[in-house]
C-alpha cells in the first residue's frame, strides 16, 4: 500500500463518515489501473438487476390465421389464435416504460430465453437525447390545430431528474444502460450510438470502457448538406455515430448491401478497360462504392417529406436503412431503446428484421403505431 500517514488518516475518516474516497485513492490502492477511464460523481459498476413483468396492452398484427398456397389450397397455422393473433414464435415488441428497468427485465427475466432462441440481438441503434437540461415539451399538430404536449409526471421525473442535473447525471444514466445493452447483445452483434458535439467525447470513453477500444469499428460522421448557421463560429453541420462490435472477429458487415453508386464516368472508364484496378464495370455496378465513414448523401427529414412525423429529433429512414443493412441480416433482431418516432422499427419491419422498441414517452409509442402499420400494409400490397 502506497499511502502516507496523512492519506491513511484521511481515508479512514472519510470511510467512517460514509463518504466516497477521492479519485486519487483508486490509483494508490489498486495496481490494475485502467489506461484511460472517464470518472464522474457517483460512478459505480453496479447495474440494475430487477425483473418486472411485461403487460400486453395491444396486438398490432393483422389477422393471418390462414393463407392460400400456390396450388389454391387453404392452409392454417397452429401458432395463431382464432382472431389471427400470433401465439407462438417471435412477436415484435413495442414497450412503454423506463428503458433501464426494461433492459434489466429483458436481460435477467424469462424474455431473455425468447430472445436467445432467435439468435440474440444482433444490432442495437440508440439515439439518446443529446441536449442536457433540455425542455422535453413538444409541439403537436392535429388537423389545422396545434398545441404543446407537456411531459407526463413519469416523463417529468425521468427526463428532468436524469438529464436536467447536468453532465454527471446524463453520463451515469447512459453508462448503466449501455452496460445492460452489452449484456443483451449477441456475440456477433453491433451497437450504433448517435450523438452530437454536446456529449460525443463522453460517450466515446464510455463505449471504450464497456465494449473495449479494440472493438471500435467506426466514428461515422453524418454530414448535413443544409442547415448550418452561425455568425460567430463555423456552422455545425454534422452529428456523430459510434459503431462498436461486441467481438471484432465475429461482427456482421454486409459490404454489398450498403454500396453507393459509382460516378458514371468511373463506370465508363471500367467499360473501356481504363479502371485503376482490375475490375469490370458490372462488378462496380453490382457492389457499389463503399460510402466511407463520412455520410454526405443522406439528408435530414424534410418538412414536406411523406415520412415526416413532426417528431423533433426524427432521423431519416435512409440513415437507418444503411445501418440495418450493414450490420444485420433478414430475421435478425434489431433493437432501439430510445426509439422516439420509431424510424428504426419502421425500417426494420420494411427490411424483414425482427425488432424491439422502447420509449418512455407515451406520445412516441402512439406515434409509432401508424408507421409500423403503414409498413405492414406496404409489405402486404407488394
Amino acid at each position: 500500500m502506497r499511502l502516507s500517514d496523512n492519506e491513511k488518516r484521511d481515508a479512514i475518516k472519510l470511510l467512517q463518515e460514509g463518504k466516497p474516497l477521492p479519485d486519487k485513492y483508486r490509483f494508490l490502492l489498486f495496481t490494475d489501473d485502467r489506461e484511460v477511464e472517464l470518472a464522474w460523481n457517483g460512478k459505480t459498476q453496479e447495474v440494475c438487476n430487477l425483473v418486472l413483468p411485461f403487460q400486453t396492452i395491444e396486438h398490432i398484427d393483422e389477422p393471418r390465421g390462414e393463407r392460400i398456397t400456390k396450388d389454391n389450397k387453404q392452409e392454417t397455422f397452429d401458432f395463431y389464435d382464432p382472431l389471427g393473433r400470433q401465439i407462438k414464435g417471435w412477436t415484435n415488441k413495442l414497450i412503454w416504460g423506463d428503458n433501464k428497468l426494461i433492459l434489466s427485465s429483458l436481460k435477467n427475466g424469462p424474455m431473455r430465453r425468447e430472445i436467445e432462441k432467435q439468435g440474440g440481438i444482433k444490432l442495437i441503434y440508440i439515439d439518446p437525447p443529446f441536449d442536457v437540461g433540455a425542455d422535453f415539451s413538444m409541439d403537436i399538430e392535429i388537423g389545422e390545430e396545434s398545441f404543446t404536449k407537456k411531459p407526463s409526471v413519469i416523463e417529468e421525473v425521468a427526463y428532468r431528474d436524469t438529464w436536467g442535473k447536468g453532465a454527471d447525471s446524463f453520463i451515469a444514466m447512459l453508462y448503466e444502460r449501455l452496460k445492460l445493452m452489452y449484456g443483451l447483445l449477441a456475440e456477433d452483434g453491433s451497437i450504433y450510438v448517435h450523438c452530437d458535439w454536446r456529449v460525443s467525447s463522453h460517450i466515446r470513453l464510455i463505449l471504450d470502457e464497456i465494449f473495449g477500444a479494440a472493438n471500435h469499428q467506426n466514428e461515422i460522421i453524418w454530414h448535413f448538406i443544409k442547415g448550418a448557421s452561425g455568425n460567430d463560429r463555423f456552422g455545425r453541420k454534422h452529428q456523430t455515430i459510434f459503431w462498436y462490435s461486441k467481438n471484432i472477429d465475429l461482427h456482421i458487415f454486409n459490404r454489398k448491401e450498403i454500396g453507393v453508386a459509382y460516378n458514371p464516368e468511373t463506370i465508363a472508364r471500367a467499360q473501356r478497360g481504363e479502371a485503376r484496378y482490375n475490375v469490370t464495370a458490372e462488378e462496380l455496378e453490382e457492389r457499389g462504392k463503399n460510402p466511407g465513414d463520412v455520410w454526405t448523401d443522406l439528408h435530414p427529414v424534410q418538412g414536406n417529406s411523406i415520412e415526416n412525423t413532426k417528431y423533433a429529433t426524427q432521423k431519416p429512414e435512409s440513415l437507418l436503412e444503411r445501418i440495418i443493412k450493414a450490420s444485420s441480416n433478414e430475421n435478425d433482431i434489431v433493437a432501439d431503446f430510445f426509439c422516439g418516432s420509431g424510424t428504426t422499427l419502421a425500417v426494420a419491419e420494411k427490411l424483414g428484421r425482427k425488432w424491439i422498441g422502447v420509449d418512455l414517452g407515451r406520445f412516441a409509442i402512439h406515434m409509432i403505431f401508424p408507421r409500423i402499420s403503414g409498413h405492414k400494409e406496404e409489405l402486404v400490397l407488394a
